[in-house]
């Protein structure tokens, strides 16, 4: 005996079809598509066969294969941030409730990050790091494409610029000459002051994207949506709580636990290893040396002075 539909089901059925009309679209092909469809699987929903394939060591040392899967989920935890980062700026109407909501998400992300440091040092042999490493020059973290965009997106160019250069701007460089003084580019010099293979490939590859991102993002970074609040939105507490927390997170905590990490493996009296990509990254990794601050306003001279000095709690 056939049963009748529910009211519920008849008014979902409607809703479905007066959806596909306003696009021209007919009820019944989709329904006669999903009889003959297969049922979905965790496993190809996640494309899962395809994720864990996707670790190709170049040595047959086995950390090899820990390593790439630790940077493999870094960078879809950055996925995850711009993601968050996406619904701030994108929306046409953002107030301090959705900032606070998207920025938690931020900081959540961008914690568990600096925290896992400690799994990727505990679970991966040091010598057999310092062997396979060899194999992968010039490839960095540094190369990280991501990382960069979620720093364009974050905040205005100038604050991202070598912080030694920043008071000889003149306020009317262009967005493509702000990039150009951007600090990291700095940070993967020689001492001769030339270009290490490491930056050359990675400007060749990626500058015309962060170009195009940091245009994009000139009058939408997360700074700009958020000076473009009203005044009593933009002075809630716990608005001001989450921006400086997410400047912390990303800016200093971080950082520094990313140079631990990096000090736990190649810290060798009487000389320090160098790193893959040629960087010196004793002095590139650790903020007190960037003064790298999204939200400049939002913090004292003094909290300025001791930026990656003084341990924050939030």
């Amino acid at each position: 005996m056939e049963t009748p539909l529910s009211p519920e089901e008849t008014a979902t059925l409607q809703a479905i079809r007066e959806k596909l009309s306003e696009r021209g679209q007919d009820l019944q092909v989709y329904l006669q598509g999903l009889l003959h469809a297969d049922y979905i699987n965790y496993w190809d929903y996640i494309n899962l066969d395809a994720l864990l394939n996707l670790q190709h060591p170049r040595t047959n040392l086995p950390d090899e294969k820990t390593f790439i899967l630790y940077h493999q989920i870094t960078e879809l935890y950055f996925r995850l941030i711009r993601n968050a980062m996406e619904l701030i700026s994108h929306d046409a109407q953002p107030d301090a409730a959705k900032f606070i909501r998207q920025l938690k998400r931020i900081c959540n992300y961008f914690e568990h990050l600096a925290h896992s440091f400690n799994i990727m040092i505990e679970g991966m042999d040091r010598e057999q790091f310092l062997q396979f490493r060899l194999s992968l020059t010039p490839a960095s973290g540094f190369q990280s494409a991501q990382y960069r965009i979620i720093e364009i997106c974050s905040t205005d160019l100038l604050q991202l610029v070598k912080m030694e250069e920043r008071p000889l701007l003149t306020g009317k460089e262009s967005v493509a000459d702000l990039l150009d003084k951007i600090y990291w580019r700095k940070g993967a010099n020689l001492e001769s002051g030339k270009k290490t293979l490491t930056l050359e490939l990675f400007e060749e590859k990626y500058m015309p994207e962060f170009l195009e991102t940091a245009r994009t993002y000139e009058t939408k970074n997360i700074r700009r949506r958020y000076l473009s609040l009203p005044e009593q939105e933009r002075g809630q507490e716990a608005l001001v709580r989450e921006l400086r927390r997410f400047d912390y997170t990303s800016n200093v905590f971080w950082p520094m636990q990313h140079y631990r990490s990096a000090a736990a493996y190649m810290e060798r009296k009487p000389y320090d290893i160098a790193a893959t990509g040629g960087t010196n990254w004793q002095k590139y990794l650790p903020p007190r040396f960037q003064q790298i601050i999204y939200f400049p306003e939002l913090w004292s001279a003094e909290e300025k002075a001791n930026w990656g000095k003084v341990e924050m709690k939030f």
